[in-house]
């Protein structure tokens, strides 16, 4: 609370040069000197003879796997695209980190969790490894011929969920009480693919079980719709306390509050921590002051996201069972998956709209605003008509959301929260042009291809300038990187990089790094992007 530092993560992230007990007796006998209030100078004067610096406990690591040009780099046509892909490639011996053994033999020093691999980090302030970060980072590894680095990401996700239950939203103890978006099974999908190491599934798919086991003892929640009931999920931490990496202000926070409410408000507050949107308008719906972190409600929704991610996990332990000869639990998931899609299509899915929407669970109503996570049974193959990516294609297009240039936004809601607009995100670009990519319209996937130029274009552009890749972008005007939430925005960075090597992978071909617009052949595309394609050439 003396705020010593600008972030609150800076803190907590410090290591302990003494054994805990010995630092908490000198800090208790330092209160009672100074009843309880601490010059500032002396605070200063015990945290830097009790704590060392952050990030000493972690060493550069460059992966042994990484080798100079993987083959993906030879699909990209346009030169410079082609050499910004092999500096991106770089990257990842820059975000490579390894644990200290000094962490294993002294834990309780250490805010961070030991992991016996080597991980890459997402960059910046976060430099310890992230739940559902990691999974475009690893698909970005695997482009890069990396499969051993992402082999050991996993094993460290496994050993988490053996010791935990469940994986933490980051490699800290302060994230243990929440996960984020999960997406192990996929991950494990992903290394499978391009591995074929049956063996190493074989090893851990009881873990993988347990881990979806978690979200379902403890994140689900039912619903009743047309006088039937079904069992969704939701993002729910029932902790209070501030977070830990944001003390200082989440206890400001709640002391705008009665004193009655303010353990639910930190416990809401990490449930938007979990969802991995912290923080957003997806959150704020319903209360006194919608655009005030103050109102948040994340447990009371029942995210699209979060369900999709679900359905397809359960799929893909189907197809594992399948695939290791254990039909019965094979047939287990594959139900399992079956009432997942009835309860998306039966409470989450609408028909007039085109989409599927949050369900908010005290007012029993659909949140009708744009968000890219609206579309993600697209990209999670968890939908039961063909038709719905029809209907998607035409709700992206009543909600203008193909005007937008630079990117798709996060919403259309500026509330200065960073998942709100004008900020875009790498990850939801991901989950709606892959949605688009899959269907079987050749106009969605014309749609898809502009979108993916689009990000290819703003991230290339900010690269240009800055030489820079950022966890964010404001798509207000032009490319830029973001801004607006609880810290500044921060360099690297991970996932960015995993997503534009996979639209490098994909449409390496046909993309370009030039500012020429990419007027489409009229038949698939006029109606759609020609408005938005005349406006981008007015004068600004």
């Amino acid at each position: 609370m003396a705020k010593l530092y600008q972030d609150d993560k800076q803190f907590v992230d410090m290591p302990l040069s003494v054994a805990p007990e010995q630092v908490l007796q000198t800090f208790t006998e330092l209160s009672r000197i100074h009843n309880h209030s601490i010059p500032r100078e002396q605070l200063q004067a015990f945290v830097q003879e009790h704590f060392r610096a952050k990030g000493q406990e972690l060493q550069p690591w460059t992966p042994a796997d990484w080798k100079d040009s993987p083959q993906f780099l030879q699909k990209i046509s346009d030169g410079k695209l082609r050499a910004w892909a092999g500096q991106l490639h770089q990257l990842w011996k820059k975000l490579g980190k390894k644990m200290k053994p000094e962490v294993l033999s002294h834990p309780e020093r250490f805010s961070l969790i030991y992991s016996d691999h080597p991980f890459i980090v997402p960059g910046g302030r976060f430099v310890e490894f992230y739940y559902w970060d990691s999974y475009w980072v690893m698909e970005g590894l695997l482009l890069s011929e990396m499969a051993e680095t992402v082999k050991g990401m996993l094993q460290n996700f496994l050993d988490l969920v053996k010791t935990y239950g469940h994986i933490p939203n980051g490699g800290r103890v302060y994230y243990l009480q929440r996960s984020q978006p999960p997406l192990l099974t996929l991950m494990m999908d992903r290394y499978l693919t391009h591995t074929n190491d049956t063996t190493f599934l074989q090893e851990n798919i009881e873990t993988l079980a347990l881990e979806l086991d978690f979200w379902t003892k403890n994140r689900t929640v039912s619903v009743s719709v047309g006088g039937k009931t079904y069992l969704l999920n939701r993002y729910y931490v029932p902790y209070g306390g501030p977070r830990p990496e944001s003390y200082s202000k989440d206890a400001e926070l709640a002391n705008t509050l009665p004193e009655g409410d303010r353990e639910a408000l930190w416990a809401e507050l990490k449930a938007g921590a979990e969802s991995g949107w912290d923080f957003s308008s997806r959150w704020l719906i319903g209360g006194p002051n919608p655009n005030s972190l103050s109102s948040i409600r994340t447990s009371k929704l029942v995210p699209v996201d979060l369900n999709a991610f679900l359905c397809q996990a359960e799929e893909l332990m189907s197809n594992f069972y399948s695939r290791l000869g254990n039909e019965s639990q094979a047939m287990k998931y594959r139900t399992l998956r079956a009432q997942h899609l009835a309860a998306l299509n039966a409470v989450l899915w609408d028909e007039e709209a085109g989409a599927w929407f949050d369900y908010d669970l005290e007012n029993k109503k659909k949140n009708g605003e744009f968000y890219p996570s609206n579309l993600t049974p697209l990209w999670a193959g968890c939908f039961s008509d063909p038709g719905m990516a029809d209907k998607a294609l035409k709700y992206l297009e009543d909600s203008q959301i193909l005007t937008y240039q630079y990117g798709i936004p996060t919403s259309l809601q500026k509330t200065g929260q960073q998942w709100d607009f004008p900020n875009a995100w790498a990850p939801l670009q991901d989950l709606v042009i892959r949605g688009l990519a899959k269907a079987a319209l050749p106009r969605a996937q014309e749609v898809a291809f502009q979108l993916a130029q689009n990000w290819i274009r703003t991230n290339f552009d900010v690269y240009s300038r800055k030489s820079a890749m950022y966890e964010k972008y404001d798509i207000s005007n032009g490319g830029q990187p973001g801004g607006g939430g609880e810290y500044e925005v921060q360099e690297g960075f991970g996932w960015t990089n995993g997503v534009v090597l996979m639209l490098l992978d994909r449409y390496g071909d046909r993309l370009t790094s030039g500012a020429q617009l990419a007027f489409l052949e009229p038949h698939c595309l006029a109606a759609t992007l020609l408005p938005s394609l005349l406006l981008s050439l007015l004068p600004r």
